[in-house]
């Protein structure tokens, strides 16, 4: 039985788990909801659904495997890392994948209050100039190494991945005097399934964020 993923028609949370599922080869339906372009739509047409799946907790982005239901996109994209063997191959590579994972959870709350204030004019240098810093530890953290876990490519890939091509695009200079990093932004790309991935119809380049976002919605 196919996969069923269901997210709103941008990148936003689901980004990472639309890589993943590019990279592991997956059959997979992804249903897109409207977000668009007054709250009475999108609404309106995820009301339809949201109650009526059986979720424990409706929300969106959500997966079906089956007789699993999945909300929370940091779950999904641990339950596909355990499925599609993308995960730690021991402890030590476990504890990177943590703690890497819950950083960019924070980084990335702080990355959708900027892009979703309606201040954003005003907040947008204080947000950048930030940047500096989590890319600096960022880098440090990479190091020599060519994914995130010290070892072999997983599901916490595709979230720093998404985390840095959002910022790139709204800061082009983030990833200046951070070769370590430019390389595995690249390196990321370049996996022959994500490549062909993003060369077709169903990867979305733009819109990154809602409508009602001050940047990358609109």
């Amino acid at each position: 039985m196919a996969l069923i993923h269901g997210y709103w028609n941008i990148r936003g949370y689901s980004q990472p788990i639309r890589l993943l599922l590019a990279q592991a080869g997956a059959e997979y339906e992804d249903k897109r909801y409207n977000f668009g372009p007054t709250p009475e739509t999108w609404t309106a047409e995820w009301l339809k659904d949201k109650f009526n799946l059986g979720l424990d907790f409706p929300n969106l982005p959500y997966l079906f495997d089956g007789d699993i239901k999945i909300t929370q996109s940091i779950a999904i994209l641990r339950y596909l890392g355990r499925k599609f063997k993308l995960v730690p191959s021991n402890e030590t590579e476990a504890a990177r994948v943590d703690v890497i994972e819950q950083q960019i959870l924070d980084w990335r709350t702080q990355q959708s209050e900027c892009f979703y204030d309606s201040d954003h004019d005003n907040v947008k240098a204080a947000y950048i100039e930030g940047l500096k810093g989590k890319v600096k530890s960022l880098s440090a953290f990479l190091g020599n190494n060519e994914w995130m876990s010290g070892g072999e490519l997983t599901y916490v890939d595709f979230l720093v991945y998404e985390w840095l091509d959002v910022n790139r695009l709204f800061h082009a200079d983030l990833l200046n005097g951070t070769d370590n990093l430019e390389k595995y932004h690249k390196r990321i790309e370049s996996l022959p399934k994500i490549a062909e991935y993003m060369k077709s119809d169903k990867f979305i380049k733009y819109p990154l964020n809602g409508v009602m976002a001050q940047w990358g919605g609109k």
